[in-house]
């Protein structure tokens, strides 16, 4: 069974979070030597809720893709976790099973779906590359959908990341239940019709969609666990 998993690192200080933009460029170097890794991607952040344009120099993210639980566990000790863990002031694993996912990521479908049998909490993960000549619009409609999400009481964890500033962009939300995901992505506000808008006017270059169940977490963020292993907020 695929494990997918989002690693998260704060930083505190001036000179980690120089260090940890560093690693932007330097730790390509030593992921494909991970054993086992698949798909990997390393991640600036957004600030305020996330998904803004300016960035969060203390959030940096790396997604990966393993084989089973097994490997990802043991892939996640390497030396390149460690030296991101041992620098940051705070971290945090989730681990997920893909259940849905439509589209691709730098031309790649790597998220394998596969029968869904858990019982917590939902990731929904949206990925894009924007058109440069409609990346103004997009930004100019990511205010209202940002306010949105952080309104919602449904909400357990949300951040924006991303590959590249302005153009590749990530939004990762988790959310208790299925019904609770639906009702944000179905309601008539700033997300569906920032949604219609993207279809009729072609924004994204390349766009993918894909939906996770938590599987298990490790660490915290902001000194607590996000939400209960039941899916409740903590």
């Amino acid at each position: 069974m695929q494990i997918v998993t989002l690693c998260l690192f704060r930083f505190a200080s001036p000179s980690t979070r120089m260090w940890a933009l560093g690693m932007m460029g330097a730790a390509r170097l030593s992921m494909p030597r991970i054993p086992g890794i698949g798909f990997w991607k390393l991640c600036g952040s957004g600030s305020g809720e996330g998904f803004t344009p300016m960035p969060n120099t203390a959030v940096y993210g790396i997604f990966a893709t393993w084989p089973d639980h097994e490997t990802a566990l043991r892939g996640l000790q390497a030396r390149v976790f460690d030296r991101y863990r041992n620098r940051a002031t705070e971290n945090w694993t989730l681990m997920m099973s893909p259940m849905q996912a439509t589209g691709r990521w730098t031309g790649q479908t790597p998220f394998e779906a596969q029968e869904d049998t858990g019982t917590g909490p939902l990731v929904a993960l949206t990925r894009a590359t924007i058109r440069p000549a409609k990346a103004l619009r997009f930004w100019n409609r990511v205010p209202d959908i940002s306010a949105m999400i952080g309104a919602n009481p449904d909400v357990l964890f949300k951040i924006g990341l991303g590959e590249v500033p302005l153009l590749h962009q990530i939004t990762f939300s988790i959310w208790p239940d299925a019904q609770s995901m639906a009702r944000f992505a179905r309601h008539d506000g700033p997300h569906a019709s920032a949604i219609a808008a993207v279809r009729d006017g072609d924004w994204f270059r390349e766009e993918l969609y894909a939906r996770f169940r938590v599987i298990e977490t490790q660490g915290s963020w902001r000194d607590a666990q996000p939400f209960a292993p039941t899916g409740r907020a903590a």
